[in-house]
């Protein structure tokens, strides 16, 4: 299969990589629904990353934010520069479930955050920008510097709306690619999981630790360690 991928990246006018939280597990930020993940090991998880539990419970909100979904050491691996380097040689896009920031850091360009980035962070009234260090650096719940009101990171929570613009410009690049590469995603969060409804290239491929309901979709699937999987390629 790995000659099979290699192939398929040769021969591809246009890629777009689909990744999630497998995707940066190398660089230690751990994933989701794995038997070690977040929500495996915190049983109130998606209730805590919720929009309510943000408004109304703010405290705990940050207590367990700043705890669980921070990582300001995190490096770029493999993969990440991986697909960074070829994007500077093909028409190369991203569109991730992941909110770390690390393809940036590796050097991609077009990339669309569904779920958006820990990185930015904007006061609830007045809209002034906060890197993620002032969140970290910030005792209790952050408080804008300018007016005085609460920050919130500029994440989808539960029960928050994906951006317009960041879905179309995804859907648009999935639409119109002739090779797809799932990364890292067991594909169940919706509604990011179904964008890959549609690609209509060449072929599509998943690259992730365990089987998917997806998997019998797919012209390539590689059931591997997602950097051990990218050493393989050549760019």
């Amino acid at each position: 299969m790995i000659n099979k991928l290699q192939s398929a990246i040769d021969s591809a006018r246009k890629i777009v990589f689909f990744s999630g939280a497998g995707m940066s597990t190398a660089s230690g930020i751990p994933d989701f629904r794995s038997a070690t993940g977040l929500y495996k090991n915190v049983y109130r998880a998606e209730e805590m990353l919720s929009h309510t539990f943000f408004e109304y419970r703010p405290e705990e909100f940050f207590e367990f934010y700043k705890e669980k979904m921070l990582y300001p050491d995190a490096k770029p691996n493999y993969a990440h520069e991986f697909i960074a380097k070829l994007q500077e040689k093909k028409d190369v896009s991203v569109v991730t479930q992941n909110i770390d920031g690390l393809h940036q850091a590796a050097g991609s360009k077009k990339v669309y955050e569904l779920h958006g980035s820990v990185l930015r962070n904007y006061c609830t009234r007045c809209h002034k920008f906060f890197d993620v260090n002032y969140i970290i650096d910030s005792d209790g719940v952050p408080k804008c510097d300018h007016c005085g009101a609460i920050i919130k990171p500029d994440v989808v929570l539960y029960e928050e709306g994906l951006d317009e613009e960041v879905i179309n410009g995804a859907l648009n690049a999935i639409a119109s690619c002739d090779l797809l590469v799932v990364c890292g995603t067991s594909l169940v969060v919706y509604p990011a999981a179904g964008f890959i409804r549609y690609f209509r290239g060449n072929n599509m491929a998943i690259i992730n630790r365990d089987a998917t309901a997806y998997d019998e979709n797919c012209d390539i699937v590689i059931h591997d360690d997602l950097v051990k999987t990218f050493e393989q390629l050549k760019i």
